[in-house]
């Protein structure tokens, strides 16, 4: 890939992958803070200024790196959102719901997004200079928000299909399985490494995401 190449990619994919992690860790806090647990609100994180969010490895690097090595999608986090679940009014339940809520948040984007695409390739064509980018970008987002919709189902702790599990299991069982939680980013790097995880989520992923982009697409006149 060439330098143009990466500086257009760049550009096209910054914004829809901000917004997409961000928002994810934005609303695990808030959904936590309204069922009890202050604890992201009382360290400033319930806000969208992104300086408040950002990794440097999985909010720049990680992204930089796929969209260089050609990766089909792209990949990222923010710093998480810290979140008392003992503070919670119902711990176990609740952990259920401020879960959930990050990969929700994504599914709700990848729609929005495909619906900003189809009102963009309906525009005149005089209004290229604006919709083309436009429609790559919300393209990038619809599929940027399905890989963290997809990828954080998963249930493995520490992602929030994990923590959803811990939630929905009986005692012994969600004991059992919290107890991965140490070994769960190792866990995701070796599927990563061994491409387990990107042959399990990348039909997926593509599939999901082509779907809503063919809709959008098809209100083109």
């Amino acid at each position: 890939m060439n330098i143009d190449a990466i500086i257009q990619g760049i550009s096209i994919w910054a914004l829809p992958v901000l917004f997409a992690i961000v928002l994810h860790e934005v609303a695990h806090g808030w959904v936590a803070d309204k069922l009890g647990d202050n604890t992201a609100r009382f360290m400033g994180r319930l806000t969208l200024n992104p300086l408040k969010h950002i990794d440097p490895i999985g909010t720049i690097l990680i992204p930089i790196v796929l969209l260089v090595a050609g990766s089909p999608f792209l990949f990222g986090y923010a710093k998480p959102v810290p979140v008392n679940f003992g503070k919670l009014n119902n711990p176990k339940r609740d952990m259920i719901w401020v879960a959930l809520a990050g990969p929700v948040t994504n599914l709700v984007l990848a729609l929005i997004s495909s619906i900003v695409l189809a009102i963009a390739v309906q525009m005149p064509a005089s209004a290229s200079w604006v919709t083309e980018p436009l429609s790559l970008m919300c393209q990038a987002s619809i599929i940027i928000n399905m890989v963290l919709f997809i990828f954080n189902l998963l249930p493995l702790p520490p992602l929030d299909g994990g923590r959803v599990a811990v939630g929905l299991l009986p005692g012994p069982m969600a004991y059992q399985l919290s107890r991965l939680e140490p070994f769960g980013f190792m866990i995701i790097v070796l599927l990563l490494v061994f491409g387990v995880l990107q042959s399990i989520i990348g039909p997926l992923v593509m599939g999901s995401a082509g779907v809503l982009i063919d809709m959008a697409m098809s209100f083109h006149a």
